[in-house]
């Protein structure tokens, strides 16, 4: 029972810690475009091999 006195402040204080980093990447633009570099990665690879083509 006496474990509870640690364990329960500790849990608080980790869940308001993970809040506050989830806050500051959305604060960040962390999530602002999603698929942005997906569609790079598509781009570079048909971009590379147009030009290797060509050649």
């Amino acid at each position: 029972m006496e474990i509870l006195y640690l364990l329960i402040p500790l849990s608080t204080v980790l869940v308001l810690a993970i809040l506050g980093v989830f806050a500051w990447a959305l604060h960040g633009g962390q999530f602002d475009d999603l698929e942005q570099h997906g569609e790079q990665i598509l781009d570079a690879a048909t971009d590379s091999l147009d030009s290797h083509q060509r050649g």
